[in-house]
């Protein structure tokens, strides 16, 4: 079962959080196909946006990240609620590229840099805080490091990562870690942060080890004492349906709604770009969702 635990030291002013995002990058894998690559660099963001996530803690809130850096694999999207729970695509996901010289795979060749990563944060009211920043590097661990130093001055420390079998590219391991200096931290403590983070094994190593979220977490602030703050199970989850669409189909207008093609039942195919899911719409249907589209541009005038 894939969960994200966070964690406070007892004075306030260090967080970690951590997450275990095995099943959620290889259901990703399954539903869009991912080559390794691809599956590496989405697995990365997917982590990094449950986290991210995980930390609005308001009912209804969610984060959306999308980072495209000029590389095949076009621009990348996760989408994450107050819980973690996540969602997400890529443009190419079939995109693959060889290994590096020291073995591990090219995300960041992938991903590209010369482009941004745009976080969005929308609370249900009022209008969504947007912030971006250029990519550091393609690999976003390092970018969304980046992210919240430039856009929001916090000390942060990000790590992501996914093992692919190198055989039948199958998303095996998948997790994440992000420590944040919280407002009063003392130079001391940033020092001694430092000093922890350097001596850490990669996310991926210390859950192949057998290290459990907390572990995990009192690793990166050897030191300090700390206390859970909360945990929670964590899902690939998409929220689409054929209504969905349906009001998205409505925002073509009602000369576009007709001109869909169709196939061989006589049906128009809508695929969500999330999870793949295949929906249809009847001729009739279609002819029903263009007089609601002429009605409401009555209205407009």
């Amino acid at each position: 079962m894939d969960r994200i635990i966070r964690t406070i030291t007892t004075d306030g002013s260090l967080m970690a959080a951590a997450i275990d995002s095995t099943k959620i990058v290889y259901t990703a894998q399954q539903l869009h196909g991912l080559s390794k690559t691809a599956c590496a660099a989405l697995g990365r963001l997917l982590t990094g946006a449950s986290l991210m996530g995980a930390m609005l803690k308001k009912d209804g809130a969610s984060v959306t990240l999308k980072a495209n850096g000029g590389g095949p694999l076009g621009t990348l999207v996760a989408l994450a609620d107050s819980r973690g729970n996540v969602r997400g695509y890529v443009d190419h996901p079939e995109v693959e590229l060889p290994t590096r010289r020291d073995g591990k795979l090219d995300v960041g060749g992938a991903v590209g840099a010369a482009g941004r990563l745009a976080v969005i944060r929308d609370f249900g009211a009022g209008d969504p805080y947007i912030g971006q920043v250029e990519l550091a590097s393609g690999e976003i661990a390092e970018d969304i490091t980046n992210y919240y130093a430039v856009s929001e001055q916090v000390p942060t420390v990000c790590a992501l990562g996914v093992l692919v079998d190198r055989g039948e590219g199958s998303a095996l391991l998948s997790g994440g870690l992000l420590v944040q200096a919280l407002p009063g931290a003392e130079e001391s403590a940033l020092e001694r942060l430092e000093e922890n983070v350097a001596k850490l094994d990669s996310v991926t190593t210390m859950l192949a080890k057998g290290l459990t979220l907390e572990e995990m977490c009192k690793q990166a602030l050897a030191g300090f004492p700390l206390e859970i703050l909360d945990e929670s199970a964590i899902h690939y989850v998409c929220n689409c349906n054929k209504h969905r669409f349906a009001d998205a189909l409505l925002t073509l207008g009602p000369e576009e709604i007709r001109r869909l093609p169709l196939d061989g039942q006589d049906r128009a195919e809508a695929v969500c770009h999330y999870c793949s899911r295949k929906y249809y719409f009847t001729r009739e249907e279609l002819e029903c969702l263009a007089v609601r589209a002429e009605g409401s541009l009555k209205k407009e005038k």
